[in-house]
């Protein structure tokens, strides 16, 4: 029999590590190709792994809360045939491509180890655990055990994530604290808790009638991020309300042809994501990312889109170069996104990369909302529920009043770098194209 060795598969450029959350599969269970053998969870979102091979599971290297590198190996699946699939590279052989097997995972950690011993990198302590990753941006930062202990950390059971390192180096920088002083890293450490004291909430009384509920991983990210956003944006809101009965009265005449056409539902989700890709075409400081004091501009057009999940809580999957798509395309990608995330089946990778955001809070008959930045972004979009309304109609033979399908569309942005023209030129244009949006359109 030969043994196979899955490993923790790559999830996107910016993903290098993932934290297992739940086995699927116990050692001696028959595994097919393709069937999930463990549940792994990112900064951004849950997902399986599945077996590529057909055998049964013979051994699990990590156990439920480890956090696992990108390429590691993390189960053996004996396989038919003979020899080792994947398996430990010959002695001397060396580079990325090398396959960790137990022994030479076992010889890593005495190495990394001793090295940590021997350069003082900070280690995990009490009940906080520091992935390898954390660990050396501490070490390479200069941050001592004292400061890397006090870190807020948004990852699961409160770890500390490379996001959450990169964001206390870059408000260490800003406060004018560039470095550590290494011969006292304690008193440095007490003169950065004195400059950025932890805000603490005040206490909850619990009488015996409450029913205490513990939130969820994703629920915990979701208060960071907001909280997060809040305090470094500077949020402006702009409204605008439009005359979408074109849109309305078009998506209803074609909504049953496209899905025997297309075996797609045709929402107005992609109508408005359309609208909104060209708007960011006329307005490109709005697709843009501030760093410091600098501005990034760029240069594609990947679109946020805020999914309610059955627990509640909330997902943004990214539609990316959404400019470059026809109303087809974009609403197989809307549906796509919108099932996938229902379903927990969205990739790390699908929830990265995005310049701008769209939500829909009329979903819920919300006529308005102020909905808050997702950064690294500058701004989002709140599309409101669409009503029937009497409204003034002008016409060359004079005025009169007529049933009309409106809708408010709600614009956040940061006035650091957005200011308030920009900001409600933006809306403007993108209100200008839904109510402009042809009646005779063809599918």
């Amino acid at each position: 029999m030969a043994r196979f060795e899955l490993k923790l598969p790559k999830m996107g450029e910016s993903v290098a590590e993932a934290t297992l959350t739940a086995w699927l599969k116990e050692v001696g269970d028959t595994i097919e190709a393709d069937e999930p053998v463990l549940e792994i969870a990112t900064d951004k979102v849950d997902s399986e792994v599945p077996s590529e091979v057909d055998g049964v599971l013979v051994e699990r290297l990590f156990e439920v809360d480890d956090v696992i590198a990108v390429g590691q190996t993390i189960a053996i699946i004996e396989i038919e045939g003979e020899g080792s699939s994947d398996a430990t590279p010959e002695q001397g052989e060396t580079g990325q491509d090398a396959k960790p097997t137990i022994e030479n995972i076992a010889a890593v950690a005495r190495t990394v180890s001793a090295a940590q011993d021997t350069l003082a990198t900070p280690v995990s302590s009490g009940d906080r655990f520091y992935s390898p990753l954390v660990r050396n941006m501490a070490k390479e930062e200069g941050v001592s055990q004292e400061e890397l202990d006090a870190v807020m950390g948004t990852g699961k059971d409160n770890r500390v994530t490379k996001d959450d390192m990169l964001a206390y180096l870059k408000d260490r920088d800003t406060s004018g604290k560039s470095t550590v002083d290494q011969k006292n890293p304690s008193a440095a450490s007490k003169q950065a808790t004195v400059k950025s004291p932890a805000t603490k909430a005040a206490p909850v009384s619990v009488n015996g009638e409450d029913e205490i509920i513990e939130m969820s991983r994703m629920g915990k990210l979701i208060s960071h991020h907001m909280v997060a956003s809040v305090q470094t944006s500077a949020h402006v809101q702009s409204f605008i309300e439009a005359d979408v009965t074109n849109i309305w009265n078009w998506r209803k005449k074609n909504k049953d042809a496209f899905m025997k056409r297309e075996g797609e539902n045709l929402t107005f989700t992609p109508i408005f994501m359309e609208a909104v890709a060209k708007a960011i075409r006329d307005f490109p400081m709005i697709n843009i990312s501030v760093d410091g004091d600098r501005i990034i501009k760029r240069k594609n057009i990947n679109l946020g889109m805020a999914a309610a999940l059955p627990d509640g809580n909330l997902i943004v999957p990214v539609i990316k170069n959404a400019d470059q798509l026809n109303l087809v395309g974009m609403a197989k990608s809307v549906n796509d996104m919108a099932g996938r995330a229902r379903d927990g089946k969205l990739k790390p990778d699908d929830t990265q990369g995005g310049t701008y955001t769209v939500t829909n809070v009329g979903t819920f008959g919300s006529i308005m909302g102020t909905p808050i930045i997702n950064q690294p972004q500058v701004a989002i979009l709140a599309l409101g529920a669409i009503r029937k309304v009497p409204a003034v109609i002008e016409t060359p033979e004079g005025d009169f009043i007529g049933i009309r399908m409106k809708m408010f569309l709600s614009h956040s942005y940061d006035h650091r770098v957005v200011n308030g023209a920009l900001g409600g030129q933006f809306v403007q244009r993108v209100a200008h194209y839904l109510e402009n949006f042809d009646p005779k359109r063809e599918l």
